[in-house]
């Protein structure tokens, strides 16, 4: 008998006895895109460049990465890319919950049931910001303020994560304050830096460099206990040493935005399975350690049936807030 007859009927017997060796899951064959759904800067886009970096740092896969900014429309430009990408598993959507949250609120070409889940990978804080220079030393002064003056208060995106924690201050603080929305965090600092607006409500990571230089600094922070303790952002200043909004006088014990990734819709198991694997070696690394600690974050983790239910509660806690407002799309 030949060699090819004998490795066919090799083969065949392993095929029968259910030995055959599995297919190798899917790889990417060529470069992939990170697309980043807010302006050069932002929390956002910050998050889609740190894990660029930690993948190409350890060559968690053979293929170059870039990445993209698309915020226009509140992020909605990035999203409805990744439906029009559909079964594209070179597209990687960065994202917060306003994945979800912007169809409520707002008359937009796409849905999150358009893209694949990937992962909700951390919790991100928020703060109240004003400049170094304000005279308020607390948040229950900035109310006082606020309630005799016309404040305008900086965000990232209409209709978002922002606006709705200003509404929420609003509603809580018995005051009336200004919304401007921006593409980013970045643009509501720079802002905020040059007297345009009175205060913004940004990420830790947002404004650390301008907490860093002297333009601003964190009034107090939405959680429900002081943020953990890392290194020193000014000479004598870190995150922990920023009081919670409840210690000084603002009745709002937490405020969290997930960092949400997606692929566009009708890719296949396989491929998605790839991407939870690859954020889960991301995380695994002493550079995201790194990065949550810096951006004072909450690190976490949900994929699959826990980030559906995640959604779903979030989406019930928003439409409660949007009717409020008048928001809700009909």
């Amino acid at each position: 008998m030949g060699r090819t007859s004998t490795f066919l009927l090799s083969a065949a017997a392993a095929l029968l006895a259910g030995t055959m060796p599995a297919l190798a899951a899917w790889q990417p064959q060529k470069p992939i895109e990170f697309v980043a759904t807010a302006g050069p800067g932002g929390g956002t886009d910050n998050l889609a460049r740190a894990v660029q970096n930690i993948i190409t740092k350890y060559k968690l896969t053979d293929q170059p990465i870039v990445v993209v900014n698309k915020g226009g429309g509140s992020g909605a430009e990035g999203y409805v890319y990744g439906k029009a990408s559909a079964g594209d598993p070179y597209k990687v959507i960065f994202g917060t919950s306003n994945a979800w949250q912007q169809p409520l609120v707002s008359k937009v070409a796409f849905n999150y049931t358009d893209l694949t889940p990937i992962a909700a990978m951390a919790q991100d804080e928020f703060l109240l910001w004003v400049k170094q220079d304000a005279p308020y030393k607390t948040a229950g002064d900035y109310l006082k303020a606020a309630a005799s003056s016309e404040f305008k208060m900086g965000g990232a995106q209409s209709k978002d994560t922002d606006e709705v924690l200003t509404r929420m201050i609003e509603k809580i603080g018995h005051v009336k304050l200004t919304y401007i929305p921006f593409k980013s965090g970045a643009e509501a600092a720079v802002q905020l830096a040059g007297g345009h607006i009175d205060s913004h409500v940004n990420n830790p990571s947002e404004s650390l460099g301008q907490w860093r230089g002297g333009t601003q600094r964190p009034l107090c922070a939405f959680s429900p206990k002081r943020l953990p303790q890392g290194a020193k952002i000014t000479a004598t200043e870190g995150w922990s040493d920023v009081p919670t909004c409840v210690e000084q006088g603002l009745d709002i014990k937490q405020y969290e935005q997930p960092r949400t990734v997606w692929l566009p819709g009708k890719v296949t198991p396989d491929q998605a399975a790839f991407y939870v694997d690859l954020m889960k070696k991301v995380q695994a690394t002493p550079e995201w350690k790194d990065y949550i600690e810096k951006t004072s974050q909450v690190d976490t983790f949900l994929t699959g049936a826990d980030f559906d239910k995640f959604i779903k509660e979030d989406l019930e806690h928003l439409r409660q807030v949007a009717s409020e407002q008048g928001w809700l799309v009909k």
